[in-house]
């Protein structure tokens, strides 16, 4: 009777002492696939609007008013010089002015009232904050006319300093609640540890808590920056040729004579960049700063 010989075992290859054992990656899944692939075109969905105006701020007229609208066409920077040639540097100065000094001050005010509210809370805390927010339930169409007879009244009228002051009325009461949560967020013992080294109180907000709500304090800023900035009910009403902004501009683009597309999407694509850019240098501490706390 034959014997059969055993298939001899496979030969391994001796592994390196000193390295680690390979691990075998994971196989990508296909719903992962498709769910990367179907918030794609959502984002590019939102984005296209976007796209769309800025690739229009480099055609002509005769090129965007265009039906069907032309995807090739010859770039040019016609639009964006008539826009410049049309004293849109003056409106850009107005709405930086307005913009940078009532975020400036939301900040000052609101930074101490936040403390107050959330590390050294009293009696009437809910209270405090319920008015705060208030002030945001009103229309501002329902308050325009008692403002217009005051600042007539005062002589106000037509002056960027009175944007200063409603921007920064408008802004604080979102900032001041914003501004608690981030605070509440800084543990009990922090604020015992400094107490224990003998700092006071302006030392342990400017020293410890500034830098640990950092990123909270500059989201709150950059929503303060986007509030003003986009603010067009103020400036249409109160304002006129000396000391209107941004938006009053774009809306005198649409003149009696037709609506000029290409130009007035070079002027809405000079007037989003500021926004942008301070979004962008700001984008670090803005992704920390909305995921430290949330406004409760």
């Amino acid at each position: 009777m034959a014997t059969q010989t055993p298939p001899a075992p496979a030969e391994r290859t001796p592994a390196v002492p000193g390295t680690p054992p390979q691990r075998r990656k994971p196989k990508p899944r296909a719903g992962a696939s498709l769910i990367t692939v179907f918030t794609w075109i959502i984002a590019i969905g939102f984005f296209s609007p976007v796209l769309w105006m800025v690739l229009t701020s480099f055609k002509q007229e005769s090129a965007a008013a265009s039906n069907p609208p032309s995807f090739f066409f010859t770039p040019t920077l016609d639009q964006y010089r008539a826009v410049l040639d049309a004293g849109a540097g003056s409106y850009f100065v107005n709405s930086a002015i307005a913009t940078g000094v009532s975020t400036l001050l939301v900040i000052i005010l609101a930074v101490p009232a936040s403390y107050a509210l959330s590390i050294r809370p009293v009696k009437r805390t809910q209270d405090v904050l319920f008015f705060f927010i208030s002030t945001k339930m009103l229309p501002v169409v329902a308050v325009i006319m008692p403002i217009y007879v005051i600042a007539g009244q005062l002589k106000v009228l037509d002056n960027v300093w009175t944007l200063v002051v409603l921007y920064t009325s408008m802004n604080l009461p979102i900032a001041v609640w914003m501004m608690r949560s981030f605070f509440q967020e800084v543990p009990s013992e922090v604020l015992e540890a400094a107490q224990m080294d003998g700092a006071g109180l302006l030392k342990t907000l400017w020293r410890v808590l500034m830098p640990m709500v950092a990123p909270g304090l500059a989201a709150t800023a950059l929503i303060c920056v986007i509030f003003a900035w986009n603010e067009f009910f103020f400036a249409l009403n109160l304002t006129a040729a000396k000391s209107a902004t941004v938006p009053v501009f774009l809306v005198s683009q649409m003149t009696s004579e037709g609506l000029y597309l290409a130009q007035l999407s070079a002027a809405s694509v000079l007037a989003s960049l500021p926004v942008v850019i301070a979004g962008w240098v700001a984008q670090k501490q803005l992704v920390r700063g909305l995921s430290m706390g949330a406004v409760k």
